[in-house]
């Protein structure tokens, strides 16, 4: 059985305000966070550096990124994603319409990229929280590296 006393703690500071524990991570809010490029633990940090790079720590909260693993994993799904997107479309605006293969070639290669730009940081930045959320790969504070950033 769940024991429900260990889940909010007392702010020894603000005893009005109520803390969560360290064991709580919700998964739902930190994938939030990171579609929206966000902190996982608080939220209002930025996670990137740049276009696909994550941050060594957030800097406001100064939650450690730098064990994060993604490898291919964000390419991956954003492939999957835009192809099970364009497919279909692509096969209805060539049957019903019947553009010019030229201007449909065109319009499907500028919406396939503009939806892999728009989609590619949001996919590494809910890995990242995902990882963060399920403490895995350092983020638990059992690091499983040699704890230098990468």
């Amino acid at each position: 059985m769940l024991d429900k006393t260990n889940y909010f703690d007392l702010d020894p500071v603000d005893p009005c305000l109520v803390r969560l524990s360290e064991d709580d991570r919700p998964l739902r809010a930190a994938l939030l966070r990171g579609w929206r490029l966000r902190c996982p633990n608080c939220g209002t940090g930025r996670m990137m550096e740049g276009f696909l790079k994550v941050r060594a720590a957030c800097p406001l909260c100064h939650e450690a990124f730098y064990h994060h693993r993604d490898d291919e994993g964000p390419a991956l799904v954003t492939i999957l994603m835009i192809g099970h997107l364009m497919a279909p479309l692509f096969l209805y605006g060539f049957l019903s319409p019947r553009p010019d293969a030229f201007l449909l070639a065109m319009v499907f290669c500028a919406g396939t990229a503009a939806l892999s730009l728009f989609l590619l940081p949001r996919w590494k930045g809910m890995m990242v929280a995902r990882q963060w959320s399920r403490r895995m790969h350092g983020f638990g504070g059992n690091s499983d590296d040699d704890g230098q950033p990468r």
